[in-house]
């Protein structure tokens, strides 16, 4: 029986996916990049805000409309649809209802037992499981790599203690879950005998690791430990919440060559008031500070950060103090969301929301003044040779690439010419000579 996978949301979700895949691949099942010639097609969803579910839905109404297609078709056998993820997670009882054209619904911790559940289906019936959160963190008995095994995700922790006022992940993913170091461990060295050079840590929050197994923040100790694994290049952190970026933690990425000098650190706003109703720990100032530590012990770092506009009861003040605030600072990376408003979170039964056409403008605001920010970081980047990890080719035969300050999918691409040719997963020293608002060029050396 062959399997498709179509996968929405973020790397925790891709992660998922490839997880997803090692268990069907070891259920003696295979694979395929063709939801015409599967057997099932699996959409792995995406519940965080509103566009994403509504880009959920209309993929699960697309893999209907092929599974339809194929029941008119006598020589094809019955494709059984599943729906997994977050958005089957958190809605998976009303969806089970108003969509049967699903044939299986699945919570996210129920992935071991898709294939008994597959197997198992009788023509013309219906399946769901939705297990509550277990008390550890569910480990995947397989994974199956991306076709790019070169870079993946190291996934050290599930579910989330912070409490963010806008935010359903608690809801979704459960409490805080550790992994313990020994198991992560194991599956770094694994992933690095599979040809892995690029690994990044994720969780939903990365600094929170170890508290819930250990008693105390273990990430410091967790880095200095996957720095020793051969065959590892680069490592990335994912997801860091400012108030648990500590000096031990700046200390070891300072020190540790492997650490890429790239933080990624979803502050969503910088006014206390906005702070405060979000129901996050960070301050002004204490954001400033953790900032100015960073940078103090690595000046090259790189930040990627998260901004959200349109808080409920966000005023022009505060809004203006965050345009000031990303001036200020000149983040190397920027991205920022129109609040979403969710149901069963605290934000969203705040009074003062604030208008969807307001949200667009402050969002567009935003955007624009990181546009020329990010113009004038690359362009200080031009007449320097950088390394960069080869991701592939483009239609018209430039090499495309990342430095270590660009995570894939998320950040800037370097576009490159090179003398001989390459392979996705080398690393090559490139010259930049010239550079656009988020992509550098540039020349391999010889």
């Amino acid at each position: 029986m062959k399997l498709y996978i179509e996968t929405l949301g973020c790397p925790k979700n891709f992660n998922d996916s490839e997880g997803i895949s090692g268990i069907w691949e070891k259920a003696g099942m295979c694979l395929t990049d063709d939801p015409v010639d599967a057997d099932a097609i699996l959409v792995n969803t995406c519940g965080f805000i509103n566009d994403a579910k509504t880009e959920s839905i209309e993929k699960i109404f697309d893999m209907a409309r092929i599974k339809e297609e194929a029941a008119v078709d006598p020589e094809i056998t019955d494709k059984i649809l599943i729906v997994s993820g977050c958005l089957s997670q958190r809605y998976g009882e009303e969806l089970y209802e108003e969509m049967p054209e699903v044939d299986i619904f699945l919570g996210v911790n129920d992935y071991e037992r898709l294939p008994q559940m597959v197997k198992g289906l009788a023509k013309g019936t219906r399946a769901k499981a939705f297990s509550c959160e277990p008390e550890a963190f569910g480990e995947f008995s397989a994974r199956k790599l991306s076709d790019n095994p070169y870079s993946a995700t190291l996934r050290i922790a599930e579910g989330c203690n912070n409490r963010c006022a806008y935010c359903v992940i608690p809801q979704i993913r459960g409490k805080l879950r550790s992994r313990p170091m020994e198991n992560i461990l194991e599956e770094a060295k694994t992933l690095a005998a599979n040809g892995c050079k690029e690994l990044m840590l994720i969780a939903q929050d990365v600094t929170e690791y170890g508290r819930d197994l250990y008693g105390e923040l273990r990430l410091p100790k967790l880095l200095r430990e996957l720095c020793k694994v051969d065959g590892i290049e680069w490592i990335r952190l994912m997801y860091c919440y400012e108030d648990k970026i500590t000096d031990e933690l700046i200390e070891v990425m300072a020190s540790e060559d492997k650490i890429c000098n790239y933080i990624d650190i979803p502050l969503q706003h910088i006014s206390d008031g906005v702070l405060k109703r979000m129901n996050r720990r960070s301050t002004t100032a204490s954001i400033k500070d953790t900032i100015a530590r960073l940078r103090a012990a690595m000046p090259d770092i790189h930040i990627r950060t998260t901004m959200i506009v349109g808080f409920p009861g966000e005023t022009e003040e505060e809004f203006d103090e965050l345009l000031d605030f990303i001036e200020e600072i000149g983040f190397e990376r920027l991205g920022v969301f129109a609040y979403s408003r969710e149901e069963g979170t605290m934000a969203g039964d705040m009074e003062d929301q604030i208008e969807e056409d307001v949200k667009a403008q402050r969002v567009d605001a935003v955007m624009r003044r990181q546009l020329d920010i990010s113009r004038e970081i690359n362009e200080e980047k031009v007449g320097n040779t950088m390394v960069v990890l080869v991701d592939g080719m483009d239609e018209e035969g430039a090499y495309l690439g990342r430095t270590q300050y660009d995570a894939p999918e998320i950040d800037n691409t370097v576009i490159f010419g090179s003398g001989k040719e390459l392979e996705p997963g080398e690393m090559v020293k490139v010259y930049i000579n010239d550079a656009f608002d988020y992509d550098l060029v540039g020349n391999m050396e010889e």
